[in-house]
């Protein structure tokens, strides 16, 4: 079950994938849902304002690598517990 923290980014991921009846957990694969470099980027600037984190190109980089929806929660979470 996912946590608050997963569910508020799992509903800005599903702003950007593409429309489809497919439920989307921590397991969905990014690709899965259509999400490529420009949604990719999107979304990371969602999450840098909703969150008020900063991520650094080097690290849109190694997100360019993520493979599914658990990856990103867990990036996110690491950014917001290094700011606290």
């Amino acid at each position: 079950m996912a946590d608050e923290l997963a569910t508020e980014i799992i509903a800005k991921i599903k702003a950007h994938a593409e429309p489809g009846g497919e439920e989307i957990t921590t397991n969905t694969e990014l690709t899965a849902l259509g999400i490529h470099s420009l949604e990719l980027t999107e979304i990371i600037f969602d999450l840098e304002e909703a969150y008020n984190i900063e991520i650094e190109m080097n690290t849109v980089d190694a997100w360019s690598n993520l493979k599914n929806v658990g990856d990103m929660v867990e990036a996110v979470r690491a950014l917001i517990a290094k700011k606290a």
